[in-house]
């Protein structure tokens, strides 16, 4: 009672306060649905204020005669505001020959086509199309001008062909005008029209009214000439009503401009007809942040944004005032008007200026800018540094994969910005500070120059030439000539529209917008100097040209930018010609040399005769140089068992590459070895060894890596004990296996030193040629001998990369697969190639094999095996014949052979992944190097090794369970699985120590003592004191100043007397310090400190708490502390600078030099005092980090200290660095000269110098360049670095790393933020059809060398060649490939002829396939159908056969639980595990047999006699009491049938009865005993006939057919209850993994019991269980309608309560929400919402439900019994300050209620 008054404090008789009544009169009114309060709380509401029961107007409210929808946020207009029939005003900015260019409101644009001027302009320009005569047609530069006002509507939104969304607009009086009628006509009025007709006295207008003729006399048209010729037919006007007549059929009109439209309120406006350019006379309503909200014409409503504000007006704007403004926009739809206040908009008959103030500024970046106004809902006000003000969408603020972050921006005073256009109608520059945008190379014509080599896509093809598009703005033509190096004649076939293209800019003017490109392969790959001028074209130089001219006097040749030269009849060629013609063409690109040239005159002379002549020397033939690690190509010469001879190319040296060097995987050996052939180029090999047999080349990747990395000894002198080498078995000996390793070296690794595991047959323990990463152990200098260890626990050095080694693998695999496809003239490697792990497929059971397998069959398959082994159709039911979905497993191209699995879990829908979480994996399939996993129940599969070191022999199993970490969840190396890194998963047990109290110590907080030292220890001093007890002093309290490098300990001598001050203690087991003041304070050893400024008894030293002691500690403060430690597991080194405190120095705040981190430990010595650098303190973690090397903080242009945590393949290293940061090294620095493996060199823990170039998103870059790290020591730059794209020129050769393949060519990494990309026609001078080939031949990483063709700034692209004739390197794919040159010209038409031919013929010989499997069908079906006998015969064989899946003794998984009685019999076991009784009965009479043969009966004493009677009345009782025993089981059938003599009524004993057969393997027997039972237990006993149903039921569903359960089933529903009987069978289906018999039965019940609650909810369950949430809310709507009223909320809760426990949280707690909104008042709802979020939700919304659930207004018991419950949760799970948290809220309840709370 004492704590509950505490909790609850009594409030008395207090007076209730101002603020308790307006609590409680919110607390009314925040009832809402309460729908019949009672008299007293309407007294209530009556005595209180009335302004609080009264709801506050709304803007809609206070007036509501608006027309339109009142505005709540100001916003400009949007994309996604505007609709078809908007109205918008806008203003000519472009006009070309078929198209108007409009600018629109809010820096939007429209576009104006031809055909939507007017329906008289339409008719017109198709009259004169038919008559082929356009000069009568009045174009439109004649009709529009830049600058003209126009009234426009939309009339279609949609996408461009480029993807950008276009608004196409509309002036047809007919849709601009369509609300007005004849009678809505009011003199005054300006109406948008178009001339229909010019007639004598002047014109007949359209004004697009129907019924209506409109007249315009040629007097009122002012500011033109008197002459028919002033209007044309079409041409756009904007009269005004002067008069009009007949109810408006006949209106006179005069010339008005849009400035002068006023709109009056007699005009009688409405919202739908309301035109935009008319003025009127508004009255601010409200000023807000982002625009003004303005009312007009006495019942209108509109807004005004920012952009239409009058600058220099904005902070004068008041409510109340009144102001001048036009309309911009009208969507009727939404009911919305904007407004401007604009002074260029309000000018009478003023033209707006298209063009800026100062000058084209559209593409320019501008630096230094600052954000000054930020519109959430519509973008941003920026000041350049010039003062201007430009606009910046809210799109344009942010990239469109980031979020918003107006706060930042807002803050930052230097951005950057991009003008991207200039808007006409709002009068300002639109920009963008997107980085994707401001980075583009070009983006107006006024960054093209000629010579460039650009990037664009095929816009339009057209009969005298091709359009290009470079970007959003800029396009070109390329010249029909230009389009290829030869005359194409038909351009549509090479080019199609949407076609990414690379061309040259022949020449560009950018005031015309002109641009003219060249496809000329040999111009856009031209290396040669380039003629941009006459100047450049200095005498001697060579350069390509085109001929453009061809006379007898010779050839007229050009170049770029107009520049032309003549090319004399004599210079053609060095024999005489006498027609030119003859030998060239228009068009022809040719080398020619300048003879002379004269800039001035512009006059050029040229010679072709000049380039050709010259001499050419023969080189000599290359000889091979050898060289251990060095790179080449050879040629296959002859295949043999033992490997393969090969030739070295180009020198043609003989050599050997074992079958066993070609690849680390054992199994791929062979498959390699197969599928090469004579003539075959082999590529990337390495030099091993060269003896007197020859040379010996080798393809293992690892042992490649090694070679790169120098992880080799040349010889026996270069070895060394502990040194690791990469090596491989060369041969088996019963007492170890020899490593042979790169120069012919070969070392033993004895038996012991094989495996961590014991090695019991070493044959077969390593294959021949494995490769294997060996230690040497043991050096034999005298006879030159080496021992080695390959156990995985003594080496030191990672073996490598898995997940590379995994890669190469696989595609080592596809690179088989891809050659047999190409050499096989049979379709099915090509179609197994295109098969992959994890893909669906549909297929068709074929046969069922009798191990339990199942072969399948495709129609495009028809040539492979397809099959699934037992444990992939466990739960499936399969018939010949059935269509199932089936995934992929495994493909073995060598036999033809797809294993696929049909489990559920393994075909449904892939869910997402997420990189970085771990999954647990289940073996799927096995092969001797890979296996295929699944991860947890997300369908995914992936493949993996099936060991985890090259050394480990020990294969993963079937079914194995293993914890699965994802590397990336799609993989494109693996083609889209996962990669994960894999490890086994062995729970560890780790043993706990019970707490020990140490006894309380009897000295008090400060109490002086004395004592003698009997120990000193570097780190504390154990001081023997006068009681006897020990006393310990702390390093830091030995001396007051202590010097850096000193030891205070050193200075205290054993046996000397010491005077101390207790100031803590420590315990006596774990020797950890607290404080006096801590809670838990207890201890045996008292601390003390030797200090002399604490010894003085007068100085009162008060106790502190470690957090108030981390608190006083600042980052950057130098404190001096003193080793404790160093923890080699943390790699930290901890230190202590008081009794209470201790730190931690991270490795890299310990040194200054990488080799320290060798042996960190010996830097420091215990006790030693060392000056440190606070880093982090955090109280709250008890987190206090130091430095020791001086800094505290990370600084750009510095160098620091990493530590490598993780090597990424393909992207770089992910580095440690001080002070908590992470870093990131590209691939592209690590090294001033790239090479072949750059990330060899590095492995995890690993210390490094870094430089530090910036820090971006969080993570510092970092550069371990060599260049950068030591300038004054590094050598030349082999790989310069490249800092942004501005550094790259076309022709310079450069070298860079495979970043992918993919279907656009290969991607090159030239820096860290720049890739460059190599078409595929620019890669390679083959025919590529897969980009998997390319792939394969060029994995990720693959250093080549390249040549830049282009660098497109604008868009940041780099167009790269990697072709033999421009990196003088080999071709990057090998002619072994097998393909195709890529053809030209004719010999390309004749290919794909002859490919046209094939695939005809191909089509029909697989359509004659599909026809006859079919027929064979049909006959099957008609076989069966007569033949009804031989299908039983059939099924009853199938039954006598025993099933192999019941030979397993343990259930299987998907196998629920089932009804267990107490025979001990379990439903869930096999029949082969039940032993027949008959068994145990033989045992039973062969001992008794045994025991009548032992001797003859004896003469037995009286005592005997009498003792053996006294046991037989033992056992009679004894016995008696069993039979008496109802728990006693039978034994036999007869105590089964005794028993049921007595209780015949009981189903339990009928149960056990069934259970006594089934266990003696008889079915039928048990059947027999379940239908007894049913015909001898009463009629009255329901539940007891239940039970022997549901247990028939059980007994069927395992070991009968659907057809005998179907069959009992019915019986039941016919003598029992039928939903009870329905619901039990559910329950089996569920149980037993058959969710879809199950969902089909639950479907029924649904069905029969729709008034049944609990059938809803059963169903909803297992709908739940099975994660079909969609599902269950439909359940739940379709039973909401079902079932009565009033069960309704119970319903509700119950699902709610379901999504909880098995679906989704937050859906539950949205259905609780909802219920409880409209029933506050159920408390027992209220407790059960509680009570789920306890469970499943955060502290955060926990109280946030119980701060909503104490302000309820419910009676005040009710409010105390939640507040205890409020209490409690925050005692249990809270803190100190949010129990005192709620405690005051209860408070504050009580006071409001007064005595009735308190009582």
């Amino acid at each position: 009672m004492a704590s509950m008054e505490a909790d609850f404090p009594r409030g008395g008789t207090a007076k209730k306060t101002t603020e308790g009544q307006a609590d409680a009169q919110r607390t009314e009114v925040d009832n809402l649905f309460q729908s019949k309060p009672t008299e007293t709380k309407k007294r209530k509401v009556k005595k209180g204020d009335g302004t609080q029961s009264k709801r506050p107007k709304t803007d809609d409210e206070e007036d509501p005669l608006t027309l339109n929808a009142s505005v709540k946020t100001v916003e400009i207009l949007h994309h996604k505001n505007l609709k078809v029939g908007t109205l918008l005003l806008g203003c000519v900015k472009e006009v070309t020959d078929f198209e108007v260019t409009v600018s629109l409101p809010c820096g939007l644009q429209g576009y104006l086509s031809i055909n939507n001027i007017s329906d008289t302009y339409t008719k017109l320009l198709s009259e004169q199309l038919d008559d082929d005569n356009m000069e009568e047609i009045c174009s439109l530069p004649h009709l529009f001008c830049p600058g003209m006002l126009l009234r426009c509507v939309v009339a279609s939104l949609g996408l461009s062909k480029g993807g950008f969304f276009s608004i196409k607009l509309s002036i047809n009086p007919k849709l601009v005008n369509k609300e007005l009628s004849t009678g809505s006509l009011k003199a005054g009025m300006t109406l948008s029209g178009c001339v229909q007709s010019v007639e004598d006295y002047g014109y007949l207008v359209d004004i697009g009214v129907s019924g209506t003729k409109a007249f315009l006399p040629k007097q009122a048209v002012t500011g033109k000439q008197n002459s028919p010729e002033e209007l044309k037919v079409g041409e756009y006007v904007t009269p005004k009503l002067e008069e009009v007549k007949n109810d408006g059929c006949l209106v006179r009109l005069s010339v008005n401009h849009l400035g002068q439209a006023h709109a009056q309120f007699k005009h009688g406006w409405t919202l739908t007809n309301l035109l935009p350019g008319s003025w009127v006379k508004a009255k601010i309503k409200k000023v807000t942040k982002h625009g003004l909200i303005l009312d007009f014409l006495s019942s209108f409503r509109g807004q005004v944004d920012a952009l239409h504000m009058e600058p220099e007006q904005t902070s004068s704007y008041s409510e109340g005032a009144e102001v001048q403004a036009i309309v911009l926009y009208n969507e009727p739809s939404s009911r919305q008007i904007g407004l401007s206040l604009r002074s260029h908009l309000l000018q009478p008959g003023a033209s707006i200026d298209t063009s800026p103030a100062g000058g084209e500024r559209i593409g320019e970046v501008v630096k230094g800018c600052k954000i000054t106004t930020m519109h959430h809902m519509s973008g941003a006000m920026m000041e350049l540094p010039d003062k201007t003000v430009v606009f910046i969408h809210k799109n344009h603020l942010k990239e469109t994969y980031m979020e918003a972050r107006d706060d930042k921006l807002l803050a930052s005073s230097e951005l950057s910005c991009r003008i991207l256009d200039f808007s006409a109608m709002d009068q300002i520059h639109l920009a963008s500070i997107r980085k994707s945008i401001i980075g583009r190379p070009f983006f107006r014509y006024h960054d093209l120059h000629a010579g460039q080599i650009v990037e664009g896509t095929v816009s339009t093809l057209m009969n005298h030439g091709m359009m290009v598009k470079l970007s959003d703005h800029i396009q070109g033509m390329v010249p029909r000539t230009h389009l290829s190096d030869i005359v194409l004649k038909n351009p549509e076939k090479k080019y199609s529209e949407g076609m990414k293209i690379k061309c040259r800019v022949l020449s560009v003017d950018p005031e015309k917008k002109k641009l003219t490109l060249s496809r000329k392969k040999a111009l856009v790959e031209s290396t040669l100097p380039l003629f941009l001028s006459y100047s450049d074209a200095r005498p001697g130089r060579i350069s390509h040209g085109y001929i453009v001219c061809i006379e007898k006097f010779g050839c007229i040749v050009r170049f770029y930018n107009d520049v032309k030269g003549l090319v004399p009849l004599k210079e053609l060629s060095s024999e005489f010609v006498q027609k030119p013609e003859e030998l060239f063409y228009i068009g022809q690109v040719l080398r020619m040399k300048v003879l002379n040239c004269d800039p001035e005159k512009e006059k050029l002379l040229l010679s072709f005769k000049a380039v050709v002549e010259g001499n050419t020397e023969e080189c000599p033939k290359p000889q091979f140089d050898f060289e251990v690690g060095k790179k080449l190509d050879a040629k296959l010469l002859k295949k043999s068992d033992s490997g393969l001879d090969v030739a070295i190319l180009p020198e043609e040296t003989h050599a050997v590459l074992p079958t066993m060097h070609l690849s680390d995987h054992m199994s791929n050996c062979l498959l390699l070895r197969d599928a090469l052939q004579e003539g075959d180029i082999i590529s990337n090999l390495v030099c091993l060894n060269k003896t007197k047999l020859g040379i010996t080349l080798t393809k293992k990747p690892s042992v490649k890596s090694s070679l790169e990395d120098g992880m080799v000894a040349k010889d026996f002198s270069a070895l060394s004990v502990g040194m690791q080498m990469m090596g491989w078995i060369k041969r088996n000996m019963p007492y170890g296996v020899f490593v042979e390793f790169p120069y012919g070296l070969v070392g033993l690794a004895p038996k012991s030193a094989m495996s961590d595991k014991f090695v019991s047959d070493v044959t077969g323990h390593f294959q021949m040629g494995q490769t294997v990463f060996a230690k040497v152990t043991n050096l034999d200098e005298e006879k030159g001998r080496f021992l080695v260890t390959l156990k995985v626990s003594e080496l030191i050095t990672s073996e490598g990369d898995p997940q590379a080694r995994l890669i190469s693998g696989l595609q080592e695999r596809r690179t088989v697969v891809e050659m047999m496809a190409c050499r096989d003239d049979s379709d099915i490697y090509q179609q197994l190639s295109e098969l992959s792990v994890g893909q669906k497929l549909m297929l068709t059971v074929d046969t069922l094999k009798e191990g339990g397998g199942v072969l399948f069959k495709s129609d495009h398959l028809s040539s492979a095996t397809i099959s699934a082994v037992k444990q992939h159709v466990m739960g499936v039911n399969l018939t010949p014949g059935q269509k199932v979905n089936a995934a992929i497993l495994h493909v073995d191209s060598g036999s033809s052979h797809v294993h696929v699995s049909v489990l559920p879990k393994l075909v449904e829908k892939k869910k997402s992944l997420m990189d970085g979480s771990k999954y647990a994996a289940t073996v799927q399939h096995m092969d001797d190097d890979f296996a295929v996993v699944s991860l947890d129940d997300t369908a995914q599969l992936t493949v993996i090794q099936t060991t985890g070191h090259l050394n480990e022999t020990h294969k993963l199993k079937l079914g194995k369970l293993l914890t699965a970490k994802v590397i990336e969840a799609s993989c494109q190396e693996l083609e889209g699985l996962p990669l994960v890194s894999w490890e086994n998963t062995a729970p560890k047990r780790q043993r706990t120590l019970s707490d020990i109290s140490a006894p309380m110590g009897g000295y008090a907080y400060g109490e002086i003592v004395k004592g003698t030292v009997r120990t000193v220890k570097p780190t504390c001093v154990l001081v023997t004191l006068e009681d006897g007890h020990t006393g310990s002093v702390h390093v830091s309290q030995v001396a007051e100043e202590v010097s850096a490098s000193a030891f205070p300990t050193s200075l205290i001598k054993v046996g000397s007397e010491v005077t101390g001050r207790v100031i803590g203690g420590r315990e006596g087991i774990t020797h950890r310090f607290l404080p006096f003041t801590h809670r838990k304070f207890k201890y045996s050893i008292p601390e003390l400190t030797l200090l002399q400024s604490k010894l003085d008894p007068s100085v009162e030293i008060k106790p502190v708490l470690p957090e108030e002691k981390l608190s006083s500690y600042k980052v950057g403060e130098e404190i001096t502390c003193f080793v404790s430690k160093y923890n080699p597991e943390k790699k930290c080194l901890e230190v202590s600078t008081d009794p209470c405190i201790t730190g931690t120095v991270e490795l890299l705040a310990m040194i200054t030099d990488p080799k320290d981190a060798s042996h960190p430990e010996k830097l420091y010595k215990q006790g030693q005092a060392v000056s440190a650098t606070v880093v982090e303190v955090t109280p709250e973690l008890q987190r206090f980090a130091l430095s020791l090397n001086g800094s505290h903080s990370l600084k750009e242009n510095s160098i620091a200290l990493g530590m490598v945590k993780n090597v990424i393949p393909h992207l770089g290293l992910l580095v440690k660095l001080a002070c908590g940061a992470m870093g990131t090294v590209s691939i592209m620095d690590l090294a001033d000269s790239y090479s072949g493996n750059p990330m060899g060199a590095y492995s995890k823990e690993q210390v490094v110098r870094c430089y530090v170039l910036g820090n971006e998103n969080g993570k510092w870059q970092l550069s371990l360049r060599p260049s950068r790290l030591r300038p004054e020591q590094s050598k030349a730059v082999k790989d310069v670095e490249v800092s942004s794209i501005d550094d790259l020129k076309p022709g310079q050769v450069i070298r860079g790393y495979v970043k992918s393949v993919g279907e656009q060519g290969v991607f090159i990494r030239l820096s860290m933020s720049i890739i460059g990309r190599a078409q595929f026609q620019q890669a390679t001078k083959y025919f590529v059809t897969k980009h998997s080939i390319m792939a394969d031949n060029l994995p990720v990483n693959t250093l080549l060398t390249t040549k830049i063709l282009s660098v497109d700034k604008q868009a940041d692209l780099v167009n790269l060649s990697l072709l033999p004739e421009d990196t003088g390197k080999p071709d990057v794919l090998p002619a072994s490939l097998g393909l195709p040159l890529r053809l030209v010209g004719e010999d390309k038409e004749k290919h794909n002829q002859r490919m046209k031919r094939t695939r005809t013929l191909s089509q029909n010989q697989q359509d004659q396939a599909e026809h006859v499997p079919k027929k064979k069908k049909t006959k099957t079906k008609t076989l069966k159908t007569e033949d009804n006998d031989s299908g039983v015969e059939v099924y009853f064989r199938e039954q006598d056969e025993p099933n192999p899946e019941q030979a397993k003794v343990k259930p299987s998984p998907g196998t629920g639980a089932r009804l267990q009685v107490s025979a001990g019999f379990s439903w869930d076991v096999g029949l082969s595990s039940l032993k027949p009784a008959s068994v145990a009965q033989d045992a039973d009479s062969s001992d008794g047999e045994d025991q009548a043969e032992n001797g003859k009966p004896q003469k037995k004493s009286r005592h005997e006699l009498s003792q053996e009677k006294k046991e037989a009345e033992k056992a009679l009782v004894k016995r008696e009491v069993e039979l008496m025993d109802p728990t006693m089981r039978p034994q036999d059938m007869s105590a089964f049938e005794r028993l049921l003599l007595g209780s015949p009524d009981s189903s339990l004993l009928w149960l056990q009865y069934m259970a006594h057969h089934l266990q003696a393997t008889q079915i039928e027997q048990a059947r027999a005993v379940a239908e007894r039972a049913l015909k001898t237990i009463s009629f009255r006993e329901e539940q007891e006939k239940l039970n022997v149903w549901v247990a028939l039921l059980n007994l069927e569903n395992m070991y009968g057919t659907q057809e005998s359960l179907k069959k009992v089933f019915e019986r039941a529903v016919q003598f029992c209850e039928p939903m009870p009987v329905y619901q039990q069978l559910a329950d089996i289906y569920a149980k037993s993994n058959k969710p879809k018999d199950a969902e089909g039965l639950y479907k029924t019940m649904v069905k029969r019991f729709r008034q049944n609650q609990a059938v809803c909810l059963s169903y909803g369950t297992f709908l739940l269980q099975q994660g079909q949430g969609d599902a269950a809310s439909a359940l739940l709507q379709r039973a909401l309608k079902s079932l009565p009223s009033k069960e309704s909320v119970d319903v509700i809760t119950k699902f709610a309560h379901l999504e909880f426990r098995y679906g989704d949280p937050e859906r539950g707690r949205a259905m609780f929400d909802k219920t409880l909104s409209s029933y506050p008042k159920r408390t027992d709802l209220w407790s059960i919402f509680i009570d789920l979020m306890v469970k499943h939700g955060s502290q955060k919304e926990i109280r946030a439900l119980f701060d909503r659930v104490i302000h309820l207004s419910l009676g005040v018991k009710k409010i105390k019994f939640f507040f205890k419950r409020y209490l409690e949760y925050e005692k249990k799970h809270g803190t100190p300050e949010s129990i005192q948290a709620v405690k005051e809220k209860a408070l504050e309840f009580v006071e409001a209620k007064g005595t009735e709370a308190a009582c």
